[in-house]
């Protein structure tokens, strides 16, 4: 156990890393957190203009 507490004390440098290795971690999952966000707004707004725009398929078909 001892051997565990030295090694996360990093040669008295520990709270920085592992502060740093926290902030990191909370930045990282905000900006996933964001990116899923804006993912599901495009995907969104994308099935709208989607539904609104008539498809190429439909226009072609009606062309011949």
């Amino acid at each position: 156990m001892e051997t565990l507490w030295v090694y996360l004390q990093m040669g008295g440098h520990g709270g920085f890393i592992w502060a740093s290795y926290g902030a990191v971690l909370v930045i990282l999952f905000g900006l996933w957190l964001i990116s899923r966000r804006f993912a599901g707004a495009v995907q969104t707004e994308l099935a709208v203009l989607d539904r609104d725009r008539p498809h190429r398929q439909a226009r072609q078909n009606r062309e011949t």
